[in-house]
């Protein structure tokens, strides 16, 4: 008896040693508040790129920029922007099947820039352990999940007698679930 598994239904999918993914964001918000006259704009982009090193763990790369707007008819309330890289280490349950677990662990450093007041810097950095779910639809298409996260983050203003702002978030919260997509190559 042999039996083979058809390519393109999906049964072959996973990740393997050498696999590489890409995923990321993109948002864009636009508000117009009649009552207050007030109007916002927005957008984010996000890439993310990651690579298996071995059969159940990934290291990867993001690079952000947000940028952020608010007014009334008279005046800018406020102009923001954002600048933030980090890296990434997954590590898969059973990264080569259709379904898996993962956790991550993740650095990111951050730069706000506040357009409005000569250019005022806050520099920041977080460390985060998020867990996942990632499911195979496809050979090269994943959707993922995940839920909350753990993590501990510093930010300071970069003007002279500002002091260190830290943060520690523990969150499960399964009203906030994060979905993706993911495409292997």
């Amino acid at each position: 008896v042999n039996a083979q598994k058809e390519k393109g239904t999906g049964s072959g999918s996973g990740f393997s040693k050498g696999s590489t993914f890409v995923s990321g964001g993109f948002s864009l918000t636009s508000t117009n508040n009649k009552n207050t006259n007030e109007k916002t704009s927005g957008f984010e982009i996000e890439p993310k790129i990651g690579y298996f090193v071995s059969e159940k763990i990934a290291v990867g790369a993001k690079f952000g920029y947000a940028s952020d707007k608010s007014k009334n008819a008279t005046v800018d309330l406020s102009d923001n922007s954002t600048m933030s890289v980090g890296v990434f280490g997954r590590y898969y349950t059973t990264a080569s099947s259709q379904f898996s677990l993962f956790g991550q662990l993740g650095f990111d450093y951050v730069t706000v820039k506040d357009n409005m007041t000569n250019g005022m810097t806050v520099n920041g950095w977080g460390l985060a352990f998020t867990p996942g779910i990632n499911y195979f639809v496809s050979d090269n298409w994943a959707v993922e999940a995940t839920i909350g996260s753990l993590g501990y983050g510093s930010a300071k203003a970069d003007v002279a007698g500002a002091k260190e702002v830290s943060a520690f978030d523990l969150s499960l919260d399964l009203r906030a679930i994060s979905f993706g997509v993911n495409y292997k190559f």
